[in-house]
């Protein structure tokens, strides 16, 4: 391949995973009381599931096919949400951005952690509710708005890791009227007694209905009254474990909206990792970081566009029309960037160059067989070093994301089977999944409209 840039990896088979050698491993992440913050910075820890439940699968295979089934649901619901809007909603019809009181705290914090042994929701952040504060680990979700978490009386919950969320015994929990702001911003409510009542379906199946009200959120060190979430009564899906979800997305329900951050960013550590990561709002954007437009869908304010231009492989550019990452007028296409999804999505025709061009530079490691989501696969169990091209996201202005070969590169097995993890898609929306973002800060700047990647900084 002459003067194409390679990314060298070791495997190691003892624990399924890749790791490069041109890529320093990133530092351990300071906790909560070692990390400097600013007068408005808030930092939440991130976890894995993997430390809030072990895995019940007896191989790594089953575990891998499990994950990547949860994964085709995540998408499916995305997509769902997305024909929904673009088809059912007229820009006239939307609702328009409420923002809430301005938060300022000291210190505001809580960690990530990776949440893919189990359930769907990749990643999870441990989060107070209520006053006093019960702990509860929440999905962390840049795909959704509307906050919620389990509530006693109970009338169909799933198992979760904590005690169910008891209302009674919180100071700070206020029911919603029906004319209220809050619950005049839910695309699905209805009104008892004049209390609002919430329903959020994920297209996967997945359901959480209850009482939209007010609660107090603490995370870390530092809380945040009047925050709407859903006090859920009835839920069913893919979140086993976890006991709801923190919208991190772009609508008026969502966390960030509710606080007024400027900014927050989030770094997710390795699928199969126990170490925890940090989610922060209104923190400083790091030097050095790779930005790129974010963009907003006229129809769909939840999700989080991105400028892409292009893709490489090995230094080349892979030949992709101009109008293969655009949102369109009625607000079909474009790529967003998702915490929630595993594997990278793109359009069918893209996927193909984009895999093409990788297996020409991979044409001497013995190739295996495909599964599921996966049609590019290698058998490196007799490879101690494997050199790959390295693989590339182009924004504008000529900045370019060189993504580890770990990020690309997944073991399907404990015993050397690897493949190439995009996926393709027969839909025009195209998806940055968690697997090319592990490891890397994704910054979103709400205040000047960026995303910004910064690698090794969790």
């Amino acid at each position: 391949m002459g003067f194409l840039l390679y990314a060298l990896f070791s495997l190691f088979f003892i624990s399924p995973s890749v790791s490069s050698s041109r890529t320093l491993a990133p530092e351990p992440s300071k906790t909560t009381q070692e990390k400097e913050t600013t007068s408005s910075e808030l930092t939440v820890e991130l976890h894995s599931r993997t430390s809030l439940q072990k895995t019940t699968h007896t191989d790594y295979k089953s575990l891998t096919l499990s994950r990547l089934q949860r994964d085709s649901a995540r998408v499916k619901s995305l997509l769902t949400r997305v024909d929904l809007a673009i088809n059912s909603v007229s820009a006239s019809d939307l609702k328009p951005l409420e923002t809430g009181s301005e938060f300022k705290s000291e210190a505001l914090q809580s960690s990530v952690i990776s949440g893919s042994s189990q359930g769907s929701g990749e990643y999870f952040s441990r989060v107070g509710i209520g006053k006093p504060a019960s702990q509860a680990y929440l999905v962390l979700d840049t795909g959704s708005d509307v906050n919620w978490v389990q509530c006693a009386p109970c009338a169909d919950c799933y198992q979760q890791a904590d005690p169910i969320f008891e209302p009674a015994t919180s100071a700070s929990f206020s029911p919603l009227t029906c004319n209220t702001k809050q619950c005049r911003s839910l695309d699905v409510s209805e009104c008892r007694n004049n209390t609002c009542l919430y329903e959020v379906s994920y297209g996967d199946g997945s359901y959480t209905v209850g009482d939209f009200v007010t609660e107090t959120i603490t995370l870390g060190s530092a809380s945040v009254d009047d925050v709407a979430i859903g006090c859920g009564h009835n839920n069913e899906g893919l979140f086993i474990g976890a006991a709801g979800l923190l919208g991190l997305g772009g609508g008026s329900l969502s966390f960030p909206s509710q606080i007024n951050a400027k900014s927050f960013s989030y770094c997710l550590v390795d699928r199969d990792s126990e170490s925890a990561s940090t989610l922060e709002f209104n923190s400083t954007i790091p030097p050095n970081t790779v930005t790129a437009p974010l963009i907003r869908n006229h129809q769909l304010d939840t999700f989080y566009y991105v400028g892409l231009t292009g893709l490489s492989v090995g230094g080349e550019q892979v030949s992709i029309p101009e109008s293969a990452f655009q949102i369109d007028e009625s607000g079909n296409g474009g790529v967003i960037v998702d915490s929630g999804t595993a594997i990278t999505r793109l359009q069918t025709d893209v996927y193909n160059s984009l895999r093409d061009a990788f297996a020409r530079g991979t044409k001497d490691l013995p190739s295996a067989n495909g599964i599921t989501l996966f049609d590019t696969c290698y058998n490196l169990s007799s490879r101690g070093n494997v050199e790959v091209p390295t693989v590339s996201f182009h924004f504008p202005d000529g900045k370019s994301l060189p993504l580890p070969a770990k990020n690309y590169m997944v073991p399907l097995d404990s015993e050397g089977t690897f493949c190439f993890a995009f996926a393709p898609t027969a839909s025009s929306l195209s998806i940055i999944g968690n697997v090319q973002q592990q490891g890397t800060r994704v910054v979103y700047d709400l205040v000047d409209s960026l995303v910004g990647f910064v690698p090794d900084k969790c």
